[in-house]
């Protein structure tokens, strides 16, 4: 007999500007002609996870109980994010578990280990359409598959948009991260020069054992001579930002316009060599600073996945996915800090480690080991 029930963690915005997260007991749909019932094994914490999850909530001054977290939000925020006050929200963008029921169109998906990126995973059971589903390679755990789209789909898709661009190398910050060790991997697979950008001696060696060419700390003193050399020899001229805030962008696009311009050629107007920056992330929410240093010729935008993924059509789709798949324990390995529960995942040291976002603070939900929560 299928459960009618399912726990889950969901986030809520008050009207009294609280930002609650909690483990609740939910109902849950009977499985469509074409979905599938996953029991959830595992699914990670990502950046864009803590987004929804505690989005601007002022954690130093959270409060906890077992199975709940509740924090202030500033008035600021509040007005930005009124549209979903009072609305509970499932947490948790992608997962891997198994497939424990099955409407009649996917009765043959029963007992296979899936992959989804379906959103509210952190939850010990799952209605998703089949079509939406991974099917993850024999041998492969959920431990393994539960990181199959966030970070893969990401770097793949960073490298298809520098082609769509005409370009052949690029620039990632934040590079030390989950995602920047896949991109190092991938780039070094594939041939791609790619400058990494840390913010730590620590975080160059790290990468540089692992083959990395081009990684540059941010807070060296020698860091903008080095980055010019860099984009130099490598020609790169698009930049993906995990930061979002500050100036980092504005120098590495600056430091692109220095490179175009060493010739010595002079236009009050600053090369016509096209340079792009792509913000992905927002480690830092402050704003973004452009120095007036760029030339004319540069374009900065924001960048999601889901879009992205969308635009590049079926047969690209379809192409990354087989990668993912085939690369789930070589180029795609995920590596995770600890493993927690339901209830131990709103802890005040799980919190406290997991939304520092630092490199190594990774962790990993197990939403069907949550048997002893409540």
């Amino acid at each position: 007999m299928l459960p009618s029930t399912t726990r889950a963690l969901v986030t809520t915005l008050r009207e009294d500007a609280r930002m609650v997260v909690e483990l609740v007991e939910q109902p849950l749909p009977a499985p469509g002609p074409d979905d599938v019932l996953v029991q959830v094994e595992a699914a990670p914490i990502n950046p864009s996870d803590l987004g929804l999850m505690f989005g601007p909530a002022l954690m130093a001054e959270a409060t906890y109980e077992l199975g709940r977290v509740e924090a202030p939000v500033p008035p600021a925020a509040m007005k930005a994010l009124s549209a979903r006050v009072g609305q509970p929200l499932g947490i948790g963008n992608e997962g891997a578990g198994v497939v424990v029921g099955a409407g009649t169109n996917a009765q043959h998906m029963i007992g296979r280990r899936v992959a989804a990126f379906a959103g509210a995973m952190y939850s010990q059971y799952r209605v998703i359409p089949a079509a939406e589903c991974m099917v993850l390679p024999e041998g492969i755990t959920a431990r393994q598959g539960a990181a199959a789209f966030v970070n893969p789909l990401t770097a793949l898709a960073f490298i298809e948009t520098m082609r769509a661009e005409g370009l052949s190398a690029l620039v990632h910050t934040a590079a030390a991260s989950n995602l920047g060790q896949m991109l190092v991997r991938l780039c070094l697979a594939d041939g791609i020069p790619l400058v990494n950008i840390v913010r730590s001696a620590q975080q160059v060696a790290l990468l540089r054992a692992m083959g990395a060419h081009y990684v540059l700390d941010s807070t060296s003193a020698t860091f903008s001579q080095e980055l010019e050399q860099a984009l130099a020899e490598t020609g790169a001229r698009v930049v993906f930002d995990a930061i979002g805030g500050g100036p980092l962008l504005g120098t590495i696009l600056t430091a692109m316009e220095r490179v175009a311009t060493a010739d010595g050629a002079y236009s009050r107007y600053g090369s016509t060599q096209v340079k792009r920056g792509f913000v992905y992330g927002a480690l830092d929410m402050a704003p973004i600073t452009l120095p007036r240093t760029l030339g004319f010729v540069w374009d900065v935008s924001g960048w999601l996945l889901s879009p992205m993924m969308e635009r590049l059509g079926p047969e690209a789709r379809a192409r990354v996915h087989g990668r993912v798949a085939a690369e789930l324990t070589t180029t795609f390995a995920c590596h995770y800090k600890g493993e927690l529960s339901l209830a131990d995942a709103l802890s005040r040291e799980a919190v406290a480690d997991y939304t520092r976002r630092a490199t190594g603070s990774k962790f990993l939900i197990l939403p069907c080991n949550s048997s002893i929560d409540m």
